[in-house]
């Protein structure tokens, strides 16, 4: 059986997503890369001044993503990396680039998840943006490869409960 070599963990802000990428990246003994490293500084500047991100901004960040998860791929490795991918058209960018990405996409309510946001302490993104995430998000559709995963745990259970996933895609992806 074999696990995807690239898993995107997905998601609006304040789900988890480089906490549980972490842990699943560990679990999987594969790296792990956070995608706000990816954002040329211009997007950082624009985010922390409360400016959501535009389309145009967004592509040169999701070919570096997509860059990485190839040359992971390529080189027969796997990796984990987290990304918002609230989009069809950003997943659509990311797959062009490495077509056998698998997408985890963390899931949960708007109030849930501004909680999260109020604790949290020296990111660049500021709860303000978290309706225009909420607004632009598209889950994934039928036809993509991934799965939602509930934030309804703590990390650790979360990362348990993806590589569960993982390992029934690849069962499936072996029928």
């Amino acid at each position: 059986m074999s696990i995807p070599q690239v898993v995107v963990v997905m998601g609006v802000s304040g789900t988890g997503k480089s906490t549980v990428g972490e842990l699943l990246a560990d679990e999987l003994g594969v790296p792990y890369a956070e995608a706000d490293s990816f954002h040329p500084e211009a997007n950082v500047a624009k985010m922390s001044a409360g400016t959501p991100l535009d389309d145009t901004d967004r592509v040169p960040w999701l070919d570096a993503i997509g860059a990485w998860a190839r040359g992971r791929t390529d080189r027969g490795l796997g990796g984990v990396v987290s990304c918002s991918a609230l989009k069809r058209q950003y997943r659509d960018r990311l797959r062009s680039a490495e077509p056998g990405l698998y997408f985890l996409h963390l899931t949960g309510s708007r109030e849930l998840v501004a909680e999260r946001l109020a604790g949290r302490r020296g990111h660049f993104m500021p709860s303000g943006l978290l309706d225009s995430q909420f607004a632009d998000l598209e889950p994934l559709e039928a036809d993509e490869n991934g799965a939602a995963l509930p934030i309804d745990a703590d990390p650790r259970a979360l990362a348990e409960r993806a590589v569960a996933l993982l390992r029934t895609a690849a069962r499936v992806s072996e029928d």
